[in-house]
């Protein structure tokens, strides 16, 4: 069990003798200070995690769809498993390099009954490029629906067809599962989704199950119980900092406003998904991605990276395999992160405990214009007085505080710390 964490509460405020406000500089990267590649821990292990369980830690990769969409080809998909390579996020953690809808065609093979990939997106079929993957020292995620039709139309759901469709994707090599819920037919969720879950345990293969329903009837109830080793917890995803209240699509802040209640449903094998990383689309600012970044990795949300990694910039290479950050996201210290204090003004204090009795604490200024949060060792958990070492985890710079830890925050930005039980002389 972790340590317990307080309600949050609006207008609290904070307690100590010192203020700590952290002005650092280090390779300044399209506009947000990130750690230089030498400054960051190594990849973190699954420190605080059981053995044995499949997806003990949150799942880390690529998918398709928040780029390439219905584009989505072999060639897109060979390509992207190189660019985890070379670009280092393989050795970040990043292992899933998954399909998203429109890889199939639209009917199913009359003699077998199974999906069959695409005869010109996929021409050397789904086995072929599993092992390409693998090769590689990556896994493949594949996509369906618990409906009779996926959600772009384009092919056949899954829905009355788990056994055979479970069976062929172990036979391919498949890792990873995202089942979407369209065309559903108005059959309830945890039925759909509890047959897919026995259909893949049966297949004879460990298969990462991915409930994509969109929040809909609590998944976070049911899908531990189904197999379920992630559900989303929302609607989908878009690159933008936040949409309109009558949106079905969700912003960064609007997706994490959903969150707030859920943190005790997450535990090793099963985690709350929050949808999958807008880093590197271009719709927001860098400053905005390294927030959406520290967030979801604070909330142990599966990294499932969505943008052309062919082609990202460095500023955004260095946001996704920031290692410190990772670190925070693989580590299991008994919680999810959790909102401390909403002050009501657009400042925020999130904290989560990790495995080594530190805590990491996300400082998160949701407001347009800069200002100063400030939060208290006791406020983010940790008891007992004396110095506590400080690392920040944007910049690497290490520092020492004996009460407040403070930052000046930019507009849509964050401040994101590990820290330390009090040092022992």
């Amino acid at each position: 069990m972790g340590r317990a964490w307080s309600s949050p509460s609006a207008g609290a405020g904070t307690r100590g003798l010192f203020s700590l406000v952290v002005v650092l500089l280090s390779v300044f990267v399209g506009g947000v200070v990130v750690a230089s590649p030498e400054s960051a821990l190594p990849a973190a292990a699954a420190a605080g995690v059981p053995a044995g369980v499949l997806a003990r830690t949150p799942p880390m990769g690529w998918n398709s769809w928040n780029k390439f969409g219905c584009d989505v080809t072999e060639d897109v998909v060979r390509r992207t498993a190189d660019a985890l390579v070379s670009s280092g996020m393989r050795d970040a953690g990043y292992e899933y390099v998954n399909i998203d809808d429109c890889w199939a065609e639209p009917d199913r093979d009359p003699a077998s009954g199974r999906l069959r990939p695409h005869r010109t997106k996929f021409p050397g079929g789904i086995g072929a490029l599993a092992d390409f993957v693998h090769a590689r020292g990556l896994k493949l995620g594949i996509y369906s629906s618990a409906g009779t039709m996926t959600c772009q139309r384009t092919m056949p759901g899954s829905l009355d067809h788990e056994e055979v469709d479970a069976r062929a994707f172990a036979e391919w090599g498949v890792d990873y599962l995202k089942y979407d819920n369209c065309h559903h037919q108005g059959r309830p969720a945890a039925e759909r989704y509890r047959r897919m879950g026995e259909a893949l345990r049966a297949s004879g293969r460990e298969i990462v199950y991915s409930i994509c329903n969109w929040g809909e009837e609590s998944p976070w109830s049911f899908g531990p119980v189904v197999g379920g080793n992630l559900w989303r917890t929302t609607p989908d995803i878009v690159d933008a900092w936040e949409t309109p209240p009558d949106s079905w699509f969700l912003g960064v802040v609007n997706i994490l406003d959903r969150q707030r209640e859920l943190a005790d449903f997450a535990r090793p094998g099963h985690w709350n998904d929050p949808d999958m990383l807008e880093v590197g689309n271009g719709g927001m600012t860098d400053t905005e991605y390294v927030a959406h970044f520290s967030l979801w990795a604070l909330l142990n949300a599966p990294l499932i990276a969505g943008n052309d990694l062919t082609a990202m910039s460095d500023g955004t290479r260095a946001i996704l395999t920031n290692r410190d950050v990772i670190a925070v996201n693989q580590d299991w210290g008994g919680s999810q992160g959790r909102l401390l204090r909403d002050s009501g003004d657009g400042a925020q204090v999130w904290g989560k405990p990790m495995s080594d009795g530190s805590t990491a604490v996300v400082l998160f200024n949701r407001a347009a214009d800069p200002t100063t949060i400030s939060t208290t060792a006791e406020e983010i958990g940790l008891a007992g007085g004396g110095p506590r070492a400080l690392r920040d985890l944007w910049t690497g710079e290490e520092t020492s505080t004996t009460g407040v830890i403070s930052a000046s925050v930019p507009g849509h930005g964050v401040a994101m710390y590990r820290v330390s039980q009090p040092r022992v002389s």
